[in-house]
C-alpha cells in the first residue's frame, strides 16, 4: 500500500503566500511523477503543477509565475510554493503520486482559502 498525505493548507489573505507539502510512503519502489491538482466547489478537478523524477515541471497557465513546484526524491516529498495568491485559487488541493508502474495514488486533500 501507498499513503499520500498533504499538509500546509489554511486561510491566507489575497496577495499572500502559502506552502503545501505532500509525502508519499509505503510500498514504493520508484516514483515517476508527483503533482498537485485542485478542485473548487462546483468545478472539476484540475491540474496545478507536476514534476518528474528528473525535475521537469509543468504548470497550469493560471498559476505560471506565481506557483513553484519542487521535489525531494530522497524523501518522496513534493512541495508547492504559492505566491501572490488570489481568491480564485481557493480550492481543495490534492497531491497525486504516480509510480513507475504507472499506478497513481491520491491524498485526502487540503483546503486552501484565499480571502480577506
Amino acid at each position: 500500500q501507498v499513503q499520500v498525505v498533504e499538509s500546509g493548507g489554511g486561510l491566507v489573505q489575497p496577495g499572500g503566500s502559502m506552502r503545501l507539502s505532500c509525502a508519499a510512503s509505503g510500498s514504493i519502489f520508484r516514483i515517476s511523477v508527483m503533482g498537485w491538482y485542485r478542485q473548487a466547489p462546483g468545478t472539476e478537478r484540475e491540474l496545478v503543477a507536476t514534476v518528474t523524477s528528473g525535475g521537469t515541471t509543468n504548470y497550469a497557465d493560471s498559476v505560471k509565475g506565481r506557483f513553484t513546484i519542487s521535489r525531494d526524491n530522497a524523501k518522496n516529498t513534493v512541495y508547492l510554493q504559492m505566491n501572490s495568491l488570489k481568491p480564485e485559487d481557493t480550492a481543495v488541493y490534492y497531491c497525486k503520486t504516480t509510480l513507475a508502474t504507472m499506478r497513481s495514488y491520491w491524498g485526502q486533500g487540503t483546503q486552501v482559502t484565499v480571502s480577506s
